[in-house]
């Protein structure tokens, strides 16, 4: 084991130290450019500070106007810069302030203070294909920035929003390091399409699919995230089009800013250890319960913690350095990024290097500007047998010993399996690496008229070994699995903005055109029975010695994809107080028919700045805005190719036909699937009408919105009606079928400072949504379907009229009959129990979803903390239908004391699906709390090395309320039939971990 982590580390650097040695190059020819030496001249020094709080700004930007010489303020707000004569008008800047600009004069020294900029602090937000001034947005929209991310190990842009935005529900299904994450806004509205939102990255839209399993979105340093934007309704989102039915979320990455220049370093090192282990009998009540429901007791003698043996504190060690800066012309930010994560499961760790860099460049008196953005990601995830591993830990008999008598070798049993031996034998690598590039170009061709190109390119591989080496004890020959993937996205976009003032009247026009191209490519290969010798399949396949078509054929599959669009925005604002936004967006997709490949998505909404009326103008009320729309947004997430026909070549009975009366049936080709042509879009309809307001001059703040939902044209694969049609299923649109998501969001944000200095900052948001499933011509369209012995296929949830999506679909239990054999309640009368009788027995989706925060500051310490939590929402605990009943104790197989409680039961009595394991999913989590410490880097005297350093502590996951008694009742096992996805069932779930973490943070 020590030979191979010395050997995968080898393998990281080796594959790090060209992107490094690029970045460096690059950082180092930029910092030699932007540290020009200015000529001499007169001295000006000064101060930089807070106008309220008279605190320095640290980093503050002086410069001289109309030229690219420039400083920043040291930690104490302390400035100077040479001038070249009194004439000389200075520019002070900082990030939230107000910018102020002074002539010198005969001055030598100038003390400037700022005062908060009520715009800049209520944000600049990203918006499709441009920016807008929070207060002139019409739709639905929410950004988050840096400083308000969740802390603490964070692997992906979804954990880092996790409770921030109403509406925004992230699920983080599993605790496994770069896990899958589940997300939605404003509720799921697909059957089999999917309810992911599109995530666009500097302007390059991804495609969702995972090259080489886990989250898709695991290449993203999250250091490296500057703000998030949250596009929630159609008249936001209906710019994306077909992209959009899910919601949008744009993530923007750092850039570097003019004037100044910095090196910034964070590490941190944090420790975690399970949770919430499941509380399954210890060796002594196991004894004393096997006798008491009429076991014969095997007694091995030992006291086994089999959960403890597969588990472990695990360590994450992560790293980061960037340097940021540049001159009026050029801006550059560039990152590299370490992190080794170790899972609480044995023999699990994710490592991830990142590499970024972005610059801006501007030529010809600033009409041509141009953005480059280049990052690269290597991820080696090993993985063990994660649902073998759990599901011997929590069966196993504790008095089970866990070695042999060398204390080395794991035991071996005769009935059971030792986990030990499958951490020993078992190994999942994969080994992902991807690269990112757009350049943005713009070109400003007249007054106000704006051209813009963005060229995009996502390149993705992995390679993914699955290997179980050979052993005589217990008798395994080996095997490997190796998956090879690739993943292709390119984008090209060309569009013309246009802006026009007429007095009170202003006007900002896009026009567009958009043609995405994604290739994908999926390989495999596998060999059997390997020699027991010290080198592993993995480096060597071919000692192998079996190979055969019947458990070896290679098998493949590659597709393309195309989107073509047409896009077009209008903004109007009348004396800043009414606002109109209008958009329409057309889109072709290969993925559909002839007769249907364009669909067209328009939207449009008002704004009315109440707070500019003249009747508010001198009130309290710093910002009220009433705002509505109402949009149409396009889905198209469904297999590639299902509109076109599909031919064979198989020779058979079923395929052809002989041409005499012998039995010989001769080659040729047969249709397997009749083309498609008039398959359509699942269109999205949303209405929103929303309220924002700030008062108490901005102190307090936030907003409400009410929003109607409907998904139509649903895509399903159904049955196919014509007799013709040779496909035992085919893809269509379901008349009539709808599924609505309605619901309120609210958003609540208060700061106040004190006269001594100390700042409160406490806010939250709620969000109330309900799910309805209407017109579906089924009676249940199963979604969600159990696992383990004796459970496989059973149904657990499904689709049905009047119910929400991640409907549990259940037999109603109702106790145990005079045998002791569990009864279920006759709903139809007909004096049998069967799937008649099957209730809908809630849903895996909360109703409602809530989150508080607050943080405190006072000199240099800082405190924060972050709960979230959920209700109105069922999990089926499937991990307790298949391992915990009275039947299992008896055969010497541990449970939880829920399995025996009941004294009525009978030990044969089985346990089939129904309402008994359907429980309570509602949490309330204590998200993370962080508590840290500004050191005083002036008072130490060394602010001229090193202008700000940062201390501190954070717990992540540390508490969590429920009545839920699984690991975690943050779960979503993927269990979907035939691809129609399924809500809230747990089965043999990665536990969730708790962390500490100490955090460094330096800026140079």
């Amino acid at each position: 084991m020590r030979l191979l982590v010395r050997t995968r580390a080898h393998q990281l650097l080796a594959q790090s130290r060209h992107a490094v040695f690029l970045l460096t190059s690059a950082i180092l020819l930029l910092c030699l450019q932007t540290n020009t030496v200015y000529g001499q001249g007169s001295k000006i020094t000064g101060k930089l500070t807070d106008a309220t709080t008279q605190e320095p700004l640290a980093g503050g930007s002086v410069s001289i106007k109309g030229s690219t010489k420039g400083t920043t303020a040291d930690a104490n707000g302390q400035y100077s810069i040479s001038i070249s004569s009194g004439n000389t008008v200075l520019e002070f800047k900082f990030v939230g302030y107000a910018t102020k600009t002074v002539t010198v004069g005969n001055q030598s020294t100038i003390n400037v203070s700022l005062a908060p900029n009520a715009s800049d602090l209520e944000q600049v937000v990203v918006v499709g294909y441009g920016t807008q001034k929070k207060t002139d947005v019409t739709g639905s929209v929410k950004s988050v920035g840096s400083a308000d991310f969740n802390k603490g190990i964070i692997n992906s842009p979804e954990q880092l929003l996790q409770g921030k935005v109403a509406g925004v529900n992230v699920t983080s299904a599993t605790g496994e390091p770069g896990g899958s994450q589940g997300i939605t806004i404003r509720g799921p509205g697909g059957i089999r399409t999917g309810s992911t939102p599109l995530f666009v990255i500097d302007g390059l839209a991804l495609d969702n699919s995972s090259t080489g399993g886990g989250n898709p979105l695991n290449f993203i340093n999250p250091q490296d995230i500057e703000t998030i934007d949250v596009l929630k309704d159609a008249s936001a989102t209906a710019i994306y089009g077909s992209r959009g039915a899910n919601g949008v979320i744009l993530v923007t990455t750092k850039k570097g800013k003019a004037g100044t220049s910095k090196i910034e370093f964070s590490s941190t090192i944090g420790v975690s250890s399970i949770t919430r282990p499941l509380p399954v009998l210890s060796a002594s009540e196991f004894r004393k319960q096997v006798v008491a429901n009429s076991g014969v007791l095997e007694d091995f003698g030992s006291e086994t913690d089999w959960q403890k043996e597969i588990t472990r504190q695990a360590m994450t060690k992560n790293y980061n350095l960037s340097l940021g800066g540049g001159a009026n012309k050029l801006t550059y930010y560039a990152a590299f990024g370490a992190q080794m994560q170790q899972g609480i499961l044995k023999n699990n760790q994710l490592d991830r290097l990142t590499g970024r860099m972005n610059v801006n460049q501007k030529f010809w008196d600033d009409r041509l500007n141009l953005d480059a953005n280049i990052s690269f990601s290597n991820t080696v995830n090993e993985r063990p047998a994660i649902e073998n591993l759990l599901g011997t830990a929590i069966a196993n008999n504790p008095t089970l010993p866990t070695y042999a008598k060398d204390g080395k070798t794991p035991a071996t049993f005769i009935s059971q399996s030792n986990p030990l031996t499958t951490l020993q034998l078992f190994k999942d690598v994969n080994t992902t690496n991807r690269f990112i590039a757009n350049i943005s170009p713009s070109l400003k061709l007249t007054k106000g008229l704006v051209y813009r190109m963005n060229f995009g390119y996502d390149n993705s591989t992995s390679v993914r070994d699955v290997q179980t080496l050979a052993s005589n004890v217990p008798k395994i020959d080996g095997r490997l699995d190796t998956y090879n993937t690739s993943n292709m996205n390119q984008l090209i976009e060309n569009y013309l903005t246009y802006n026009l003032d007429l007095g009170d009247h202003s006007f900002a026009a896009l026009v567009g055109h958009s043609f995405q191209k994604i290739e994908y490519q999926w390989r495999t290969f596998s060999i059997n029975r390997f020699p027991i010798v010290p080198t592993e399949p993995i480096y060597n396949p071919g000692i192998g010695q079996e190979l055969t078509l019947a458990t070896n054929r290679p098998a493949g599959n590659a597709f393309i994809n195309e989107l073509q669009s047409f896009y077009t925005r209008l903004n109007y604002d009348y004396q800043d107080k009414y606002l109109a936004t209008a958009t329409v967006r057309a889109d072709g997709s290969s993925k559909f028919g002839s007769n249907n490949k364009y669909g067209i998505f328009p939207s449009f909404s008002l704004g009315w700045r109440i707070s500019e009326e003249p009747f508010l103008k001198n009130s309290s009320i710093s910002n009220l805005k009433l705002r509505g729309g109402w949009g149409q947004t396009g889905n198209q997430e469904i297999p590639p190719k299902i509109t076109q026909p599909l031919f064979t070549a198989t020779v058979g009975a079923s395929t052809s036909y002989p041409l005499d009366e012998s039995a010989s049936f001769p080659a040729g080709i047969t249709y397997s699937r009749l083309a498609n042509p008039d398959i359509q879009w699942e269109v999205s309809t949303q209405m929103n009408v929303g309220l924002d307001f700030a008062f108490l001059n901005g102190a307090l703040s936030g907003s409400v919105d009410a929003f109607r939902k409907v998904s139509t044209n649903m895509l399903l694969e159904v049955i196919p009606a014509d007799p013709v049609q040779p496909a035992s299923s085919v893809w269509t649109n379901v008349a009539n079928m709808e599924i609505v998501n309605s619901g309120v969001e609210l958003d609540l944000d208060y700061k106040f400072q004190t006269k001594s200095g100390i700042k409160f900052n406490v806010g939250g948001n709620l969000t109330l949504i309900n799910n309805e499933v209407t017109g579906s011509p089924y009676t249940v369209i199963p979604s969600g379907s159990a696992s383990g012995s004796g459970l496989t296929s059973a149904t657990i949830n499904g689709y049905i009229n009047g119910q929400p999506i991640g409907t549990f679909f259940l037999r109603e239990f109702i106790g145990f009959d005079e045998k002791g054999i569990s009864k279920y309640k006759d709903q139809d009368g007909d004096g049998i129990v069967t799937d008649k009788d099957r209730i809908a027995a809630g849903t895996a989706l909360p109703t409602t979803m809530y989150n508080f925060f607050g943080n405190a500051s006072y000199k240099g310490f800082d405190v924060s903390m972050q709960f979230n939590g959920v209700s109105g929402n069922k999990i089926y605990d499937n991990t307790a239908n298949s391992s915990f009943y009275k039947l299992r104790i008896s055969k010497n197989t541990n449970v939880t004391p829920a399995a025996y409680a009941d004294a009525k039961e009978s030990i044969n009595n089985a346990a089939p699906v129904s309402t008994r394991y359907l429980k309570d999913g509602a949490f309330l989590r204590l998200n993370n709390v962080t508590l840290g410490y500004q050191i005083p880097t002036a008072k130490l005297g060394i602010s001229k090395f090193i202008s700000s350093a940062r201390l501190s502590v954070t717990g992540q996951n540390l508490w969590v309320k429920t009545k839920y008694d699984g690991y975690d009742p943050e779960v979503n096992k993927d269990n979907s039939i035939n691809g129609v996805l399924s809500y809230g069932i747990d089965y043999l779930s990665y536990p969730k971990a708790k962390s500490v973490i100490v955090g460094l943070n330096l800026t140079f």
